[in-house]
């Protein structure tokens, strides 16, 4: 196939394809091509080399503004700036060209604290050196974790339900009251054992009653009987025994048919060496706290400090350590942008982790029987993604005065999915929508920054940043933070959609009250982000690199396969869903019989428009010109599935074979930037070093070459911090940006001169 002549499809096709996507705009970033050093490839770590920096501050001065002034710079073209071989919007791709990476490494003071708690938080929690304040277990509370929390599993008793309206963390057995989750308990075989939801009730067929607890058979040491607390695995497998059905192994921390296998946790950044992992709380060692045990307190061993304090000059107070000392300095070479990242109570993130009733929730990974790695394909693991690789950053600062910005880490991808899944996280005094109990919690994580920092006030949020992973964006977003950077999946900007356009009655947000979430819009791309949804890919179609194939190979002008609303069997049955899009495109080009077994009117060979998942998914994916990334519920992950494939997403535009050439060699060069690749070669080298392996998919990954999530996220912000407007405004101390005075357009934001 040489020419697009040769597809067999009509200009009226093109036309009503076209009508259906056109509302759809996507936004062009591309990677530059660098060599991984085997599993030492960490994003921004490799992509962000130090190799030509300057030494010293002193010699950022001598880099004279005439020899980054430019009237001409590469362009693509279709006009972009080439930068890095790959096109930018034109005045993003001027100052990344002329300043980002001569930028240099300049001091920073950072601070390692040791400030005490009370009672040592009584061995229920880990001190937050730098406040003085306990970070409390699961289930624990008080200004020293004293007191006990009582968690219950199960709702107030009624009439007619005993157990209390059902709920995830429903319990017929018994309940671990610091987590609100449901295992056999003493008494049995195996006390460790969960029951999960409907493992504790009659079942009739698949009908469970939820008022009747059917205890005597779970409890039953019969083993003709199907029973689950005092079941052999054993003897299951030599048949020699029943077990109920009904009853799996859903938590964390273990694996096998009966919950028999302890398996590692998981849990931010696996504590980073620091601790131990107790179902995604970081139990750290004396000397160290945070989320993830990576900031050292000031009796931690200087040589075990993470490499982004490493290379550091300390300084303490008149030349001794003692017990009255708060603090020491270490002064650490760093580049900019610099990012502070709020050590939060945990019930903000990872006690939603460690709650959890589904192991799948929420998380990017997994552990299976043999402790290897699982990834998984939560789309929302892009959260937890990004966290861990800023966690472990040469970008971080535990200096807020020197910081740029301020990542607030709250989970919203674990507490939109556990929203009413147990008492303490019900939804009852939030109109029944997980999206008011959201809003809730990031008021709530507002009120602590405001409470214990004082950073907020000096550009009123503006420098903060706080993600909303999920469909719509941060459309629910309480009014007092608005002014913040939000990172979305969905940059929607349609004015004809400014109110909540899920079809799923949980998530809607326009009756939440307008005196908490105000009249911002889902998203402004004058100050927000559109980060990749989390796509972990097999190795096996890693290896197929089905992405870098030529025009000639893709014989398929147009694909799409996902839910087609209710004509189709098993489908969304909403009319409202997908804003009644891929309804339309199934009408008119549907490749498959809907419940009146018709075709779509102007079905095609050409064009493929399927519900049911295809077994060739990702090969058809990379046979195709042109994939369709229709709205869902809100943002589709299938932007990601498009570009990894190496298919251009969305928009049919000029029909001539040079444009499409074009197109796809740009859609190819993209397909990094959609990969968080910093977080898996985290995840490579924890394995390597923990259990000496190098599973398939780290030696796939590390050889991948370019710019991934992080590194893009980096060169943004950089760029923003010296041409954000707002920030010419800010009366703050001077500071040093390693970068010439022609660089920092913006004068006030700190920059010396």
């Amino acid at each position: 196939m040489s020419s697009l002549q040769n597809f067999k499809y009509s200009w009226q096709l093109t036309a009503v394809i076209l009508i259906l996507v056109a509302f759809i705009s996507i936004v062009h970033i591309f990677f530059v091509p660098l060599i991984p050093a085997s599993l030492d490839f960490t994003g921004s770590r490799q992509t962000e080399s130090w190799a030509n920096a300057s030494s010293s501050i002193k010699n950022v001065s001598s880099i004279d503004d005439k020899n980054i002034e430019q009237d001409q710079y590469p362009q693509s073209s279709d006009g972009a700036i080439l930068y890095r071989d790959a096109p930018w919007k034109t005045d993003i791709g001027k100052w990344l060209s002329s300043c980002h990476d001569i930028a240099a490494p300049v001091y920073i003071n950072e601070t390692i604290s040791g400030k005490n708690c009370k009672d040592g938080c009584s061995g229920h929690g880990i001190c937050n050196s730098e406040l003085g304040e306990c970070r409390c277990f699961h289930g624990y509370a008080g200004e020293g974790c004293s007191e006990r929390l009582n968690l219950e599993c199960n709702a107030p008793a009624l009439p007619m339900a005993p157990f209390g309206y059902w709920m995830v963390s429903i319990c017929s057995a018994y309940c671990d009251t610091t987590r609100a989750l449901c295992f056999c308990g003493e008494g049995s075989k195996y006390p460790d054992r969960p029951v999960a939801e409907s493992c504790g009730f009659q079942v009739n067929g698949q009908v469970v009653n939820w008022s009747i607890a059917d205890s005597e058979m779970i409890y039953t040491n019969d083993i003709s009987k199907p029973g689950w607390c005092n079941v052999n695995p054993q003897e299951v497998k030599e048949g020699k025994a029943l077990y109920k059905h009904e009853c799996e192994c859903k938590y964390d921390c273990q694996g096998g048919q009966f919950c028999e296998i302890p398996t590692e946790c998981s849990c931010i950044n696996q504590c980073s060496g620091n601790g131990c992992c107790h179902g995604g709380f970081c139990q750290c060692k004396d000397g160290w706290y945070g989320v993830d045990c990576s900031i050292p307190s000031i009796s931690s061993p200087l040589k075990e400090w993470p490499p982004w304090l490493r290379s550091a000059t300390v300084h303490v107070p008149d030349g001794r350590f003692g017990d009255d000392y708060h603090s020491i300095r270490a002064a650490v070479k760093k580049k900019r942008p610099l990012i502070y990242i709020y050590d939060l109570p945990p019930e903000f993130n990872i006690h939603l982790l460690e709650g959890r009733h589904f192991r799948f929730h929420c998380v990017n990974r997994l552990y299976d029987e043999e402790n290897k790695t699982f990834w998984t394909n939560q789309l929302y693991g892009s959260q937890m993604a990004l966290y861990e690789s800023l966690l472990a950053s040469p970008y971080r600062t535990l200096n807020g005065d020197e910081a740029d910005y301020f990542y607030v880490p709250v989970l919203d991808a674990c507490l939109i999915a556990r929203a009413d899944d147990a008492p303490h996280l019900s939804m009852r005094n939030h109109m029944g929508l997980r999206s008011y109990l959201t809003l809730d919690f990031y008021k709530k994580a507002y009120d602590h920054i405001m409470e214990h920092y004082t950073y907020w006030n000096r550009s009123s949020g503006r420098d903060h940043i706080w993600f909303f992973s999920w469909d719509e964006g941060a459309c629910y977003a309480p009014k007092e933070i608005w002014n913040s950077m939000m990172l979305v999946h969905w940059g929607n900007t349609n004015s004809k959609h400014n109110h909540s356009t899920t079809a799923y009655w949980g998530d809607e947000w326009d009756t939440i009250p307008i005196e908490r979430r105000g009249t911002h819009p889902c998203f402004d791309p004058e100050k927000d982000l559109v980060l990749p949804a989390w796509k972990s890919e097999d190795p096996y179609i890693v290896k197929q690199k089905f992405w870098a194939r030529s025009r000639r190979e893709r014989l398929t002008l147009f694909y799409f396969n996902g839910n087609l609303g209710a004509a189709f069997k098993d489908n969304r049955p909403e009319p409202n869903y997908s804003l009644g899009i891929r309804q339309k495109l199934a009408a008119e080009f549907a490749s498959e019989p809907n419940k009146e077994g018709k075709f779509g009117r102007q079905s095609t060979k050409d064009v493929i428009v399927v519900s049911q998942r295809s077994p060739n998914y990702y090969f058809e994916l990379g046979s195709s010109l042109f994939c369709g990334v229709f709205p869902g519920d809100g943002w589709s992950g299938r932007m990601e599935d498009s570009v990894l494939q190496g298919c251009i997403p969305v928009i049919i535009q000029a029909i001539n074979e040079t444009e499409l050439e074009f197109k796809l060699a740009n859609v190819q060069k993209l397909r990094q930037r959609f990969i968080y690749q910093d977080s898996l070669m985290l995840e490579a080298r924890r394995q390597n070093k923990s259990h000496g392996r190098v599973d398939d998919w780290a030696l796939q990954y590390s050889f991948s070459t370019g710019d991934d999530v992080l590194s893009t996220f980096i060169q943004v912000l950089h760029y923003k911090l010296h041409n954000d407007p707002w920030r010419s405004k800010l009366s703050v101390p001077k500071k040093e940006f390693g970068l010439p005075t022609l660089c920092q357009k913006n004068k006030n934001t700190g920059s010396s001169k």
